[in-house]
C-alpha cells in the first residue's frame, strides 16, 4: 500500500511524533491509523522504559508569562545531556509544558504525588454521589475507577490532554521526545503564580 504525505501529516498531527517515525509506523501498520498509533506508542514506551534507569541531571528551567503578567509559570524539565537540553525541540517542549500549566492549572505532576488523604476524600465524595443516585454497590468500584481517571486528567499534568493537540497527553508528548532524542526526559516540577491568589 502506498503511504502518502497527507497520511503522514495526519498521523503527525494526531500523535505529535516525527515525520519519519509516522511514515515508519504507517508502513508497519499497512496504512491502518489505529495500528500506526499503537506502533508509535509502543516505540515511545519502549524507548522510555529503556532510558528509565539513566540519570537525567541536565535540562532547562523554562518560564511562561500569560495575560500581560497576571499568570506566571516555571517548569523544570530534565534530560541526560546538555547537548539535548540546548536543542530547539527540547526548549520548545519545556515552554509548551509551561504554557499548559498556565492554561490548565494542574496541582501535581503525576498521580503518585497525590496525598493518600486527598485521594480518599475524592473517593468518599464519589461514594456519597453513587449512594445518592442509588447505584448498585457492586458497580461502585468500576464507576469510581472511571471518575478517578477523569480526576487525574484534571489535576495531574502528565495525564492532561495537550492544549495544542488534544489527541495526546503530556506524557505522550514527553515519550515522543524520549523516542526522538534517545535520552531519558523527566518533568521534575512546576510552580504556577496567579496575581492576587490566596497564599496558603
Amino acid at each position: 500500500m502506498e503511504i502518502t504525505s497527507a497520511m503522514v501529516k495526519e498521523l503527525r498531527n494526531k500523535t505529535g511524533a516525527g515525520m519519519m517515525d509516522c511514515k515508519e509506523a504507517l508502513l508497519a501498520g499497512e496504512g491502518d491509523f489505529e495500528k500506526a498509533i499503537d506502533y508509535l506508542r509502543k516505540k515511545g514506551m519502549s524507548a522510555a522504559t529503556k532510558r528509565s534507569s539513566k540519570a537525567a541531571k541536565e535540562g532547562v528551567v523554562s518560564s511562561y508569562i500569560h495575560m500581560g503578567g497576571k499568570i506566571g509559570v516555571l517548569v523544570e524539565l530534565n534530560c541526560e545531556t546538555d547537548f539535548v537540553a540546548k536543542t530547539a525541540d527540547f526548549q520548545t517542549l519545556a515552554r509548551d509544558i509551561a504554557m499548559q500549566v498556565a492554561a490548565s492549572n494542574p496541582l501535581y505532576v503525576r498521580p503518585e504525588e497525590i496525598p493518600p488523604s486527598a485521594l480518599e476524600r475524592e473517593k468518599d465524595i464519589y461514594r456519597s454521589q453513587l449512594a445518592e443516585e442509588k447505584k448498585p454497590e457492586k458497580i461502585w468500584d468500576k464507576i469510581i475507577e472511571g471518575k478517578l481517571k477523569k480526576f487525574y486528567e484534571e489535576v495531574c499534568l502528565m495525564n492532561q490532554k495537550f492544549i495544542k493537540n488534544t489527541d495526546i497527553t503530556i506524557e505522550t508528548l514527553i515519550n515522543n521526545m524520549i523516542a526522538k532524542t534517545g535520552e531519558k526526559v523527566v518533568l521534575r516540577r512546576f510552580v504556577r503564580f496567579q496575581l492576587g491568589e490566596e497564599l496558603k
